[in-house]
C-alpha cells in the first residue's frame, strides 16, 4: 500500500495557491462593482499612453531583430544558468564534465559568432 500521507503538504499548499490566487482575481472585480469602478463611459475607455491618445495602433509590427536580439538573450542566459550549477561541481565529476560543458559553450559561440556575422545585432 503506498503512503499518501506524505502528499498532504504539497496538496496544502496547492489548496492554499489555489484560494489566493482566486482572492487576487475575484476580489478586485467584486471591489470595483462596489465602488462604481466598472461602469464605462468615453473617457475611462479612451487610450491613455503619457497623456495623450497613441500615435499609431497597438498591433503595428515589429522589426524581426528584435525577437533576435530576445532569442540570443535567452539562450545565453540559460547558458548561464547552466554554466553556475556546472562550476560548482565540476571538480567532483570529472574530465567528461569538463570536457562536455567545453563542448556545450563551443556550440554556444559558433551560434554567436553566425548571428553576428549574418547581422543579427546591427541596427540601422
Amino acid at each position: 500500500m503506498v503512503d499518501l500521507s506524505q502528499y498532504l503538504p504539497i496538496l496544502m499548499f496547492l489548496g492554499v495557491a489555489l484560494v489566493l490566487s482566486t482572492a487576487f482575481v475575484v476580489l478586485p472585480m467584486v471591489a470595483s462593482r462596489f465602488t462604481g469602478a466598472h461602469k464605462p463611459s468615453a473617457e475611462k475607455l479612451s487610450e491613455y499612453e503619457c497623456g495623450f491618445p497613441a500615435f499609431e495602433d497597438s498591433r503595428s509590427q515589429y522589426d524581426v531583430r528584435f525577437y533576435l536580439v530576445a532569442i540570443l538573450f535567452i539562450i545565453f542566459d540559460l547558458e548561464a544558468a547552466f554554466l553556475y550549477p556546472w562550476a560548482v561541481s565540476v571538480f567532483d565529476l570529472g574530465w567528461t564534465a569538463w570536457i562536455s560543458m567545453m563542448v556545450f559553450i563551443g556550440e554556444l559561440a559558433l551560434g554567436l559568432v553566425y548571428a553576428w556575422k549574418m547581422g543579427a545585432l546591427e541596427w540601422e
